[in-house]
């Protein structure tokens, strides 16, 4: 079986390789724009400065054939399996990133603490909400 799964935009980053990447958004990623597709820019209603949203991205540059890793690369950390870890290697390379709305101009959405390389397709964003909403 296999599903349709469509872009809805793209990153634009200044990180433009994976090895240069922080592991995770929080450790000193650089703000990034989130560049939607004219198709879906009624979906982008509602969204504000300030917003935390989710953005699922496809890690096209991943290994797809990787099931287990050393944790964050170090090879001193044992071998894991991949749906213990965040790893981008892994079968299905879809990356989660929790990020904060900087700026919004149209089609673009600038954000801050996005680890995704340039050119990372964008496939879905969603609002954070709060266990004590």
């Amino acid at each position: 079986m296999t599903y349709d799964l469509r872009p809805i935009g793209v990153v634009e980053s200044p990180l433009d390789e994976t090895q240069s990447a922080p592991k995770q958004g929080v450790e000193g990623s650089p703000d990034a724009w989130l560049v939607f597709d004219p198709a879906v820019a009624v979906g982008l209603r509602n969204l504000s400065i300030g917003d935390e949203v989710f953005v699922f991205t496809w890690l096209h540059r991943a290994d797809r054939s990787v099931v287990a890793v050393h944790p964050r690369d170090d090879p001193r950390n044992p071998m894991t399996g991949v749906f213990s870890t965040r790893s981008a290697d892994r079968p299905n390379p879809i990356g989660l990133h929790r990020v904060r709305v900087l700026a919004i101009a149209g089609l673009r959405i600038r954000v801050a603490d996005l680890e995704a390389v340039d050119g990372t397709p964008i496939v879905d964003v969603k609002p954070v909400i709060d266990a004590g909403r």
